[in-house]
């Protein structure tokens, strides 16, 4: 009677054990008949019996399953030649056999197998380890190892791109060469198939059927053999069988490797855990990207910050406190003031269209704009065409901005020029007035003309400036801060300090829309004329 042994390959290496026993038990354990040291493998994880002179396997209980011949069984009675999987992987595998094995062919089956499953171990081992690998330096070692062990001539991975599309990513042949695009000259014609299905693709003869006719190139340098299997894992959303991320192909001349059962099976395991480790590559790079432009975006409002003038001021005919709050880390709005000397003190607010890093650029360019020609204006209005005709210059289709610019003189007067900007509210004792008076945005029209408003000032009055940020504030049930809420809010606030008024401005903002996203970014400032002392 031909005598039963398990030709073992495991983290431990590779030998032959007889099943010499009625029961013969396999597991972590070390009173096990076959001691199995694997995190895939329980500690009784699976047994043999004999039974009338056939042997059953029965799976224990474990934790990871048992397999022969890639399905997973609970009891299964053995064949000469089984292959028997303990656990997820190919880490662990087992050939049953009565006598010796017959074949070359199938010792090299078992051997290649043994390989990918120790292959497989390696890479998940990389993934486990959160390694930081270069996408391309996995997708080489994914490639190289299974050219390799399944003897075929090359190979390439292709990857889903966002739009759903395959994208060749990596092509290598014998000898760990690396073969570009254009000179990999196959069809991607079951590349797509294996993609869409997520079920692999033999092709025992490239000649057969309609494959011939757009494989003619692959045909001609004597490749004939296709192995393609998906590249699968598992997200949330997707369902039990995973999410087909790419496809592995190889193709060769010759036949007897590529084209085995055990070495399909045995490459699909394989080509799990290469997904695995692909999809981490992947978002390791995702994530190292995303953290430098975050790097990038906090020095960027570090320099934005610094821009801005200091948020409190204090002169002689008046003082002021102002704030911006980007809905981004970067945002378009700014504020700044300059003492004009014997003119007075300029102060202005500008919101650029648009968020984030391009509101950013624009809004330093307008600000610029602003120190450059705001000590040499005539009036505001003609210090708000200057910086329109500036922008001009360069402009950017379908960029601009609002921009309110004021001028405090000593002879108790505001004149200003309002481009476009939430019109700002005068805080007087006898009442309030919004300021209007001005033209369109800048950086849109060239032939725009700008007109100055101005309106006398009394002690302890209040000008109010702020982005459409503050009015257009929403709260949860979608209603706009407005107009109403900003006057209410400012009731009885006449002479107050400009921290004091901006303060509470800020508070009522905030309040107003608890729990609700900021949606543009929010620049106040606030300013009291102390009278010419």
């Amino acid at each position: 009677m031909p005598e039963p042994r398990l030709h073992v390959n495991d983290p431990q290496g590779r030998r032959v054990v007889p099943v010499d026993k009625a029961l013969f038990t396999i597991g972590r354990r070390t009173a096990a008949d076959l001691q199995v040291v694997s995190t895939d493998v329980s500690r009784e994880h699976a047994e043999i019996a004999q039974d009338a002179g056939a042997y059953i396997l029965r799976d224990r209980g474990s934790r990871y399953g048992t397999y022969v011949n890639g399905e997973q069984v609970t009891e299964r009675p053995l064949k000469h030649g089984d292959r028997i999987r303990l656990g997820r992987t190919d880490a662990v595998e087992l050939v049953f056999t009565l006598g010796e094995l017959e074949t070359s062919g199938l010792r090299q089956t078992t051997s290649d197998a043994a390989d990918l499953g120790q292959m497989a171990a390696i890479l998940n081992g990389l993934r486990a380890l959160g390694s930081g690998r270069v996408l391309e330096e996995v997708l080489t070692l994914v490639m190289d190892s299974a050219l390799d062990v399944t003897k075929a001539d090359r190979g390439f991975i292709m990857l889903a791109a966002p739009s759903g599309e395959l994208e060749f990513k990596t092509a290598r042949g014998k000898g760990r060469q690396t073969l570009s695009g254009t000179s990999f000259n196959t069809s991607a014609k079951i590349p797509r198939e294996v993609f869409q299905t997520g079920q692999s693709r033999i092709v025992g003869d490239l000649m057969d059927g309609n494959l011939a006719a757009v494989h003619e190139g692959t045909i001609a340098i004597g490749i004939r053999h296709v192995l393609c299997v998906p590249l699968r894992v598992r997200t949330p959303g997707s369902d039990e069988s995973g999410q087909v991320i790419g496809v592995l192909y190889l193709d060769g001349r010759d036949r007897n490797a590529l084209l085995s059962k055990a070495t399909l099976g045995s490459l699909e395991a394989f080509a799990t855990q290469a997904a695995l480790a692909i999809e981490s590559a992947r978002l390791y790079a995702e994530s190292a990207e995303k953290a430098r432009i975050d790097r990038d975006l906090r020095v960027a409002a570090d320099i934005q910050q610094a821009m801005l003038p200091d948020p409190a001021y204090d002169g002689g005919i008046c003082d002021l406190a102002a704030v911006t709050v980007p809905c981004r880390t970067v945002g378009g709005d700014f504020y700044d003031y300059v003492d004009l000397a014997e003119h007075g003190f300029g102060f202005a607010l500008g919101d650029v269209a648009g968020k984030g890093p391009p509101a950013a650029l624009l809004a330093a360019t307008v600000q610029s704009n602003f120190v450059a020609h705001a000590p040499i204006g005539v009036t505001p209005a003609d210090t708000i065409a200057r910086i329109n005709k500036a922008l001009l210059r360069r402009a950017i289709e379908a960029r601009f901005a609002t921009m309110f610019y004021g001028v405090v003189t000593r002879d108790s007067r505001l004149q200003y020029c309002n481009a476009g900007q939430e019109p700002p509210l005068v805080l007087k004792t006898a009442g309030e007035e919004w300021l209007e008076t001005g033209g369109p945005v800048i950086g849109l029209l060239p032939n725009a003309s700008y007109d100055s408003g101005t309106i006398s000032l009394a002690p302890g009055d209040l000008v109010i400036v702020c982005s459409d940020g503050v009015t257009e504030a929403r709260n949860v049930a979608n209603e706009e801060f407005g107009q109403h809420r900003l006057l209410s809010t400012l009731q009885g606030l006449h002479g107050q300090r400009p921290e004091v008024v901006l303060e509470k401005l800020v508070a009522a903002v905030k309040e107003f829309s608890r729990n609700a996203p900021q949606a543009d970014d929010i620049t106040i400032l606030v300013l009291r004329y102390k009278g010419t002392g």
